[in-house]
């Protein structure tokens, strides 16, 4: 596995290493969007809701549970082999479910052992492909390559789970199984073609970007026995932790991020749904406003990768955060989908432009030995923390109705702009210039 040094100077779209990973990377996640809806519709097909529900859950259990360890696994062992033997590790599990299911019935446990199965892989991928840009551009193509994911990220959430319903009417559970499956495994040659830098330097002193001075002792330890290594691993995923609390950047982004996460997830998740029963816009009206929202997503996605670079990008994070939070609270007081849409069209825009940005200002700022790890934090707010508001959210709802649910999460979802505001770190920042601009 090779490492080579990458060209100093070379737009990230115009870069064929840069393509071939984003290409793999979009088949990876069309993979996801085929195998979710795959697993439910396998699942609905012959069991009651109760089990269709613990299905659709059991994968969520080990992504909160091993995420954090998924990150120090990527650090320790790098991102590319991870990412390359998470994706043939689903392919061969995907593959032999869906054998599995061409010659018995699904049921329940066969269900269960794959989803919990796909959910232990997602936790070593998850932190794993997060790490992976710094290695693949310069500095000064961060942003950009931020965008280009987030279009790949949409493009597979649009056309995934469509893919997945076609090929489930076309050959049931077995053939959407086997979907996914080639999906996978059509990535896998892509990464193992994808050339990576190296490490680059870490951020400059007082920062609290310099890695743990006796952090190189305790990952040297690993190979001093069974005990040794699991103390070794506890204390680099201690470690990892004490250095996104340190950093005077990274620190603030991560936590502005979880809290507007924490504040989000429910409107978004469940809200619209109630939403619009509550309005009697009906599953058509639910469409629009989630087919909007995406595409201003996409939108903001697109925006970034084409400018290359903004300027004041921590101011610009804070106030798009602000913004995108406030639109979402108010799609709660649109008279009409019509109107929902719209502003929902807008704070997906808005929102695609912060969520790049916070993640180009992180992985430019990070010590790079510790990508994996901040990469697994704030995967873990997202994949498991925040999910589990979902309850929470509904049942305010019920008891108050949607309008002022809704403003209350966007509220509290704003307190992440605050946290932002109140660092001059994150006030400041910049990301670095691509030549010529």
């Amino acid at each position: 596995m090779t490492t080579t040094v990458l060209p100093a100077v070379r737009p990230a779209h115009r870069d064929s290493n840069v393509l071939r990973w984003l290409t793999a990377y979009t088949a990876s996640m069309l993979g996801d969007g085929v195998y979710f809806l795959a697993l439910g519709f396998a699942a609905a097909k012959s069991l009651p809701p109760a089990e269709v529900g613990m299905v659709m859950a059991t994968g969520s259990v080990p992504r909160a549970v091993l995420m954090l360890g998924g990150g120090v696994i990527a650090d320790r062992f790098g991102p590319r082999r991870v990412v390359i033997g998470s994706d043939a590790v689903r392919c061969v599990l995907i593959l032999s479910a869906a054998a599995a299911l061409a010659l018995t019935s699904p049921g329940l446990w066969l269900l269960v052992a794959v989803a919990l199965l796909f959910g232990v892989v997602d936790a070593l991928f998850l932190p794993a492909v997060g790490a992976l840009p710094p290695r693949l551009v310069q500095p000064d193509q961060m942003m950009r390559l931020q965008g280009m994911r987030a279009l790949a990220m949409r493009f597979g959430n649009i056309a995934g789970p469509p893919a997945g319903g076609l090929a489930m009417g076309l050959g049931g559970p077995s053939a959407a199984f086997a979907t996914a499956g080639v999906l996978f495994a059509a990535s896998v040659p892509l990464l193992v073609a994808t050339r990576i830098g190296p490490l680059p330097a870490p951020g400059g002193a007082g920062d609290g970007s310099a890695r743990h001075p006796d952090a190189e002792a305790r990952a040297g330890a690993a190979g001093a026995g069974a005990g040794s290594r699991a103390g070794a691993a506890w204390e680099e995923l201690r470690d990892g932790l004490r250095h996104v609390r340190r950093h005077r950047l990274v620190g603030p982004l991560v936590l502005s991020g979880a809290v507007c996460e924490l504040g989000l997830a429910g409107p978004l998740n469940v809200g619209m749904v109630l939403l619009c029963q509550d309005r009697g816009w009906g599953s058509t009206g639910y469409g629009w406003i989630i087919a909007a929202f995406g595409a201003g997503s996409a939108a903001g996605a697109l925006l970034l990768t084409v400018r290359g670079w903004l300027p004041k990008a921590g101011a610009v994070q804070i106030g798009t955060l602000l913004v995108s939070s406030t639109a979402i609270g108010a799609t709660a007081l649109a008279g009409s989908p019509v109107v929902a849409a719209a502003v929902a069209l807008l704070a997906g825009l808005v929102g695609g432009v912060c969520g790049g940005l916070a993640l180009a200002l992180v992985q430019s700022a990070v010590d790079p030995s510790y990508l994996g790890r901040v990469t697994a934090v704030i995967s873990l707010t997202g994949f498991g923390l925040a999910p589990l508001s979902y309850p929470v959210f509904g049942a305010a709802v019920a008891a108050w109705g949607p309008t002022p649910v809704f403003l209350a999460a966007a509220g509290f979802a704003c307190l992440g702009a605050l946290v932002g505001l109140a660092s001059p770190a994150v006030r400041a920042a910049e990301l670095s210039r691509p030549a010529g601009r």
